[in-house]
């Protein structure tokens, strides 16, 4: 015998052009949910530069995670971290990446952050427009310094909406990492405070899973990838994982109070 499905899933499911009676795009909404469920990635900005922090998880005893990169490199002064799909994630960077060359080769400078985020924001809204396509199931944090020496992070929604933050977190630590946030974060911190509250925040997610602390921390230098950009240099660079243990030993004591 088959049983009739819910109306909303009959009428409203069917296509991401169409909406619920409440104003929803649930195709939209399936897409904020798959963000959801992706590994932590997070953007702090400071008067010295930004900062990008993600985290990365052990999916399987054979998977080399030291080739799993949750954050890329956009152009010389801008980096991006994403939660979700990540061949979705994989295809938006590469069209930011593109269009930041066709920038600097149009107009001779790089572009401001606001405006790759923009652009690939723009992608974004058209997948909820238009039939025969699906959302793109990820959420993307642009973070770079502009030209004229601004720090700025942004964030782009399945939905094609984007907002800048001093701080921001996405995936499925975001309430853990967006609370710390709003009690730890200051407009005045240095960058080698916001790259240990990012570090901090997710430890924090981390313990979730791993439940003795000392193994926690030594699992820091695999499990997080650091990036930051200074104000003087607009120079994008990764840490080593020598450098995330480095910071990790020095915040010991801290991260065992928690």
């Amino acid at each position: 015998m088959a049983f009739p499905m819910p109306p909303h899933q009959t009428a409203y499911d069917r296509a991401a052009t169409i909406f619920s009676p409440e104003g929803d795009l649930y195709q939209v909404r399936y897409a904020f949910e798959a963000v959801k469920k992706g590994w932590t990635s997070l953007g702090i900005k400071t008067n010295e530069g930004v900062v990008i922090a993600a985290e990365k998880r052990f999916i399987g005893p054979l998977v080399d995670i030291d080739d799993i990169d949750k954050i890329y490199k956009i152009d010389d002064h801008i980096g991006v971290a994403f939660a979700g799909m990540g061949g979705d994630g994989r295809i938006l960077i590469d069209y930011a990446r593109v269009f930041t060359v066709r920038h600097r080769l149009l107009y001779g400078e790089p572009p401001p952050v606001e405006l790759v985020a923009k652009v690939v924001a723009d992608v974004k809204q058209a997948y909820t427009q238009h039939g025969g396509v699906r959302p793109f199931g990820v959420a993307l944090i642009f973070a770079g310094v502009n030209p004229d020496g601004t720090t700025k992070v942004y964030r782009t929604d399945p939905g094609g909406q984007y907002f800048s933050f001093k701080a921001i977190a996405i995936g499925s630590g975001e309430q853990v990492a967006n609370e710390m946030f709003e009690k730890h974060y200051r407009s005045d911190m240095s960058l080698e405070e916001a790259t240990k509250l990012a570090l901090k925040i997710l430890y924090a997610i981390i313990r979730k899973t791993v439940e003795d602390k000392e193994k926690a921390i030594a699992t820091l230098p695999d499990q997080v990838e650091l990036a930051y950009i200074t104000v003087k240099e607009r120079m994008f660079t990764k840490m080593t994982k020598e450098q995330v243990k480095e910071i990790a030993d020095s915040m010991r004591e801290e991260l065992l109070q928690l």
